[in-house]
């Protein structure tokens, strides 16, 4: 094991392989459905999807200190000198606040770092800090890539309804978009860590048409990787994905795949996403 070793959360919706590769501890955040509580990992992307189609109450939480003191200490046993946390933003979720609580009791120090962004946002700076410890640099160097490609990075996505926003009170700045009309469909993106608004389009086609627009313009000339996520929409995350790779001269790397019940009871089935990820120098 590395001398420094990376701890994140379920919502980095980060592929397996990579997971793996990278050397990663992952947490899973917790979520309830009819009052009935499980960890994010033990349910499906299609039971949570299913549940809020037909409006059953679901809820989200935070994890317990007492699992990042378990992960915390299992690093440490396996020889990490020093841990680097990197999870969603604090401004949406206390995960970051429950990662503080168990780092003041860790056996080793514990660097947590608030991404401010969710999804891959948050995925591609953990592998940045997974990628920094591999290389062998130290705390300080992982948090400092960790931090930069979340600064860097930016998150785009469209929902079919503020709805599941608005009951998870998660909508922020775009609650202003509520008095719209039915037919307008919001492009989203995160400020500062919390959901903000961009745009507002009349159909889903206009929608993925603009994301594409946006991550081409955002993307530019420079090497980026590229995550694509959606919630029951896989077909239209599949054809933003191959417009995105025909339109962005320097994609390096390019995830497709469905935001877990955490994310989803938030953003509700249709949400379609992309985040353009900067690589960093070396």
């Amino acid at each position: 094991m590395s001398a420094v070793a990376v701890v994140t959360d379920s919502t980095a919706y980060l592929p397996a392989d990579l997971v793996e590769r990278h050397r990663l501890t992952v947490v899973p955040l917790q979520i309830a459905i009819g009052g009935a509580v499980r960890d994010e990992d033990d349910l499906t992307t299609a039971e949570a999807a299913r549940a809020l189609k037909e409006w059953q109450p679901v809820t989200t939480s935070r994890p317990a200190p007492e699992r990042f003191a378990h992960a915390y200490k299992a690093a440490a046993g396996g020889g990490a000198r020093e841990i680097v946390s990197v999870h969603l933003s604090a401004a949406m979720s206390g995960t970051v606040e429950a990662a503080r609580m168990a780092a003041e009791e860790a056996p080793v120090p514990v660097h947590v770092v608030d991404s401010g962004t969710i999804g891959l946002g948050l995925g591609f700076a953990a592998l940045s800090a997974a990628a920094a410890a591999l290389r062998g640099e130290d705390a300080a160097g992982a948090v400092a890539a960790a931090q930069r490609r979340a600064d860097e990075s930016r998150s785009l996505f469209y929902v079919d309804t503020l709805e599941h926003l608005r009951r998870g009170g998660r909508i922020g700045a775009a609650a202003n978009l509520l008095g719209s009309a039915l037919m307008v469909k919001p492009l989203l993106g995160i400020d500062q860590g919390k959901i903000a608004p961009l745009e507002k389009v009349r159909t889903s086609s206009r929608a993925l048409a603009r994301l594409t627009e946006l991550a081409v313009a955002e993307a530019g000339d420079r090497p980026v990787d590229l995550g694509v996520q959606h919630l029951a929409a896989e077909g239209r995350a599949e054809t933003l994905a191959a417009r995105l790779r025909e339109r962005i001269p320097n994609v390096e790397d390019i995830y497709l795949g469905e935001v877990g019940p955490v994310i989803g009871a938030h953003v509700g089935p249709g949400m379609l996403g992309v985040v353009v990820a900067p690589q960093l120098p070396r």
